[in-house]
């Protein structure tokens, strides 16, 4: 079948980075579509009175949501596939997204952002699987990067383009306008991207050779590789040949995919806190305008877009595709920026350095945690277990906010930096237990 699809190919197609760009650009659109409550929310509490309680559960509904989608959208992709259903999530995300500006009271608001977190979960797990079924071995950690920073591009745009659709039309055309992007991009998901790089008839059969990978660029990668010498780490990261998973209940009885879920939790509790939050915290704590805020919140997930990026060379490249390292990397230095920022200046430009910063730092591993299971599964249990982590990980992220929430109303800020760097020191604990996967 292979021959029959790649024949007429006769030099070597990059067609996977294509599909690449296709995940990069769709996950901005649809981290924006759950990024933007932030902004808008300063201006939501005007029109629907809440608590910081209340305001923390609203970011959280979402993410609840979010993550109940997690395994039964890893169940429905093992069974039909990637493509249609993923198009069909993200039409159904966009149509919630304008839902969102249309809402006249706080019941209508939790109804549309719960419904968005249902459409929205499916659409990460079929991106981990396209990219573990598009891409080899050793571009799979770049690639995962690139899509985990296209998660954190979104809010970058997001900001920005807020400020300036509140000043000019108001706080419900964030919603409006945002919806548009997602109907198109969903078409052409369904008619560019299959299951498997066989079944394009974009693919050549070099670059299929390429992607299964069983010979050439990768034995000079590994060759090169070998020259480096990783003992001394490897004791550290408990590198050990890990038995394959095979079964999707062997899934819920591996300690290393149940701890990697569970550090996911955590650092994906202090990225939600932030996503939720430095809006409202800079235009009520440190005052600024709305431009300024929309400036200065936009800077961490700057930093967040360069640190995936970093890291996933730095796992596939300098690291030889060894995880942990990154992970651990980011769970210590996250420890230290959260206490930093107990004090932070009030500048906005220094204020913005140091949200740039955290960034950089809190996701250089952050993308590592949908890599990790890679090697440790067979790529049709794979869906699965990438979905078991995310499932985790968005329970983190949905508790974090609501808990901020809380904590503002008892207490002040101060106690929220402190929670989010106990997370980050859980999540550093939590990776200590799990091995690296030795790879062949």
């Amino acid at each position: 079948m292979d021959a029959v699809i790649t024949e007429g190919k006769k030099t070597k197609t990059h067609f996977r980075w294509v599909i690449g760009a296709l995940i990069f650009i769709i996950y901005t659109v649809a981290a924006a579509d759950r990024a933007n409550l932030g902004v808008a929310l300063p201006f939501l509490r005007k029109e629907f009175v809440m608590s910081n309680t209340e305001a923390g559960g609203l970011a959280s509904i979402f993410l609840f949501a979010y993550s109940l989608a997690q395994l039964p959208s890893g169940l429905a992709y093992t069974r039909f596939g990637i493509p249609k259903l993923f198009s069909l999530a993200m039409l159904v995300t966009s149509v919630f997204t304008g839902l969102i500006g249309t809402a006249t009271s706080l019941l209508m608001l939790k109804v549309y952002r719960f419904g968005l977190g249902l459409a929205e979960g499916p659409l990460p797990i079929g991106i981990t699987s396209t990219i573990n079924n598009w891409f080899p071995p050793r571009e799979k950690g770049t690639m995962t990067g690139i899509f985990l920073a296209a998660a954190k591009f979104g809010p970058v745009l997001v900001p920005p383009v807020c400020a300036v659709i509140i000043h000019y039309l108001g706080w419900r055309y964030i919603f409006y306008i945002f919806a548009l992007p997602g109907i198109l991009l969903s078409v052409i998901w369904y008619l560019v991207v299959k299951n498997r790089p066989s079944e394009s008839r974009f693919v050549s059969a070099e670059e299929l050779e390429h992607i299964n990978d069983p010979h050439g660029l990768a034995a000079k990668a590994h060759a090169n590789t070998k020259k480096r010498d990783f003992a001394t780490l490897d004791r550290m990261i408990r590198t050990r040949k890990v038995a394959t998973v095979e079964k999707t209940k062997d899934i819920f009885r591996s300690w290393n995919i149940m701890g990697a879920s569970l550090g996911y939790f955590f650092m994906t509790a202090i990225v939600n806190v932030l996503l939720a939050w430095i809006p409202t915290y800079l235009i009520s704590v440190k005052n600024y305008s709305i431009t300024n805020m929309g400036l200065v919140a936009a800077a961490p997930w700057v930093g967040a877009v360069i640190g995936n990026l970093l890291g996933g060379m730095l796992t596939d490249r300098w690291l030889d595709k060894r995880r942990k390292p990154a992970m651990l990397i980011s769970a210590f230095f996250t420890t230290i920026m959260m206490v930093v920022l107990v004090n932070s200046p009030a500048d906005p430009l220094l204020y913005g350095v140091l949200l740039l910063v955290t960034g950089v730092l809190l996701n250089i591993g952050y993308s590592t945690y949908m890599v990790y299971p890679m090697g440790m599964t067979s790529k049709q249990v794979y869906p699965m277990a990438s979905a078991m982590v995310n499932t985790l990980g968005q329970l983190g992220g949905a508790c974090a906010p609501l808990a901020a929430g809380f904590l503002l109303d008892n207490y002040n800020w101060n106690y929220v930096w402190f929670f989010l760097a106990g997370c980050s020191i859980l999540c550093f604990i939590t990776l200590l237990t799990i091995a690296e996967p030795k790879q062949d």
